[in-house]
């Protein structure tokens, strides 16, 4: 199977773009030479994303919770684009930490809203247009957390899932178009999505506060945006169906692979092993 043509110089959109993964692509290819339009909820962000690209941009203040205006956002795209459509990033996303006896069903109901509908709302607003190229690619952001269940993190699971079954679903309806559907599961990157995260309380009952639990978990990250950027670019330009982003989501890949129930449990002590050599660093 040949490789499909690169995204480098040709036309991308990239929603989540005012900070972290989002704003790393539009950045990186801005700098390769794509007309780039982003879109983020965030205004401030965006402009500052926004302030550091080069050449075509389009800039958009976009919830991707609403679907009327994703299909607005594409109608705008459409009349922008300079070249055909290379890809959809449908990347926005945020956090709700809590265990699900204690879970708001509000914050759970913000969380899929954004995380999944908003891909699901991003995909069918652009897909029209791919499909009448009969080219381009709807690349979705799930997570490492799509492919394992972690406990406190049952809400982002769920939906991380969800859109791993979306996606591989309109893959394989999309056989044959020119159109690809491809995952993308980050593991832990060095970004905002923490310190966002709703968090009523510690759900580990260890009295931290949220910030103290954003830092922890920022500690443990091991691969940066701009090397998710990266990976992504060359994953896509690869004719990858499933993206895997830094080591620890290669682990995650694997072990759900081997031991499909049993994962947690050498998760768990790999963590603590890691926290452990935190607090000895600290010392």
């Amino acid at each position: 199977m040949s490789r499909p043509p690169s995204l480098t110089g040709r036309p991308v959109v990239i929603t989540g773009a005012a900070s972290g993964i989002g704003r790393a692509l539009a950045t990186r290819f801005s700098r390769l030479g794509s007309p780039v339009a982003i879109a983020d909820v965030d205004e401030a962000g965006l402009k500052a994303t926004a302030a550091g690209l080069r050449g075509h941009v389009l800039t958009r203040v976009l919830d991707v919770r609403d679907a009327a205006d994703q299909l607005r956002f594409a109608g705008e795209v459409r009349d922008w684009l300079p070249a055909p459509l290379a890809a959809v990033f449908n990347n926005a996303g945020v956090a709700v930490t809590s265990t699900v006896l204690d879970a708001v069903p509000e914050d759970d109901d913000w969380l899929h809203d954004i995380n999944f509908r908003g891909v699901v709302h991003g995909t069918r607003a652009f897909l029209p247009i791919l499909a009448e190229q009969g080219s381009g690619a709807v690349v979705n952001t799930s997570s490492v957390f799509g492919l394992a269940g972690m406990p406190h993190q049952s809400a982002y699971c769920a939906a991380k899932f969800a859109v791993r079954g979306f996606t591989e679903s309109l893959r394989h309806e999309l056989r044959g178009t020119g159109v690809r559907a491809i995952t993308v599961h980050p593991g832990g990157i060095t970004t905002n999505i923490a310190r966002n995260a709703r968090v009523r309380r510690d759900p580990e009952g260890r009295g931290r506060t949220k910030d103290e639990m954003a830092a922890q978990f920022e500690a443990m990250t091991m691969t940066s945006p701009e090397r998710a950027a990266e990976i992504i670019h060359t994953g896509v330009d690869r004719g990858k169906a499933r993206i895997l982003v830094g080591p620890d989501a290669h682990l995650f890949d694997a072990l759900t692979r081997v031991t499909p129930t049993h994962y947690y449990a050498v998760l768990s002590r790999l963590q603590n092993r890691m926290r452990a050599r935190q607090t000895e660093a600290v010392k």
